[in-house]
């Protein structure tokens, strides 16, 4: 788990490549996000009852719980189900936009993830916290 300032809006970013975590925690931070960042679906969990993030990432290929069993179990939590939950994933399969979408995301982000159109969803969604569903 990382993070900075406190005064920041928090992004939890979940993806079990380290790489990837990596790369959308450094760009998130030069926008200002505060970021946590999670391995699997159980940490995914834990992190987002601790800390309350402002928008989730959430990778759909997880270990341990994957990220649609993850995000369904988020929505559970009274004090976590208003946060935007953003699918991202390189599984960009027939069915897949849906099953995100029903098990509670709010929008649906393929791989690779453009760095600037994600800073403009993230402004859009942080900026009015009524996040529609759509795709990136």
């Amino acid at each position: 788990m990382s993070d900075s300032n406190d005064s920041e809006r928090t992004i939890l970013v979940v993806d079990d490549t380290l790489d990837i975590r990596r790369m959308l925690s450094e760009g998130l931070r030069q926008k200002g996000y505060r970021v946590i960042t999670a391995a699997n679906g159980h940490q995914a969990v834990e992190f987002a009852q601790s800390a309350r993030p402002d928008v989730i990432l959430m990778d759909l290929n997880l270990p341990v719980l994957d990220g649609l069993a993850t995000t369904s179990l988020i929505r559970e939590y009274a004090q976590l189900n208003k946060v935007p939950i953003l699918a991202i994933t390189a599984y960009d399969m027939s069915g897949m936009k849906e099953a995100a979408l029903a098990a509670g995301c709010n929008a649906y982000i393929p791989k690779p993830i453009d760095l600037e159109r994600l800073g403009e969803l993230l402004s859009d969604i942080l900026g009015s916290h009524n996040a529609g569903q759509g795709e990136l």
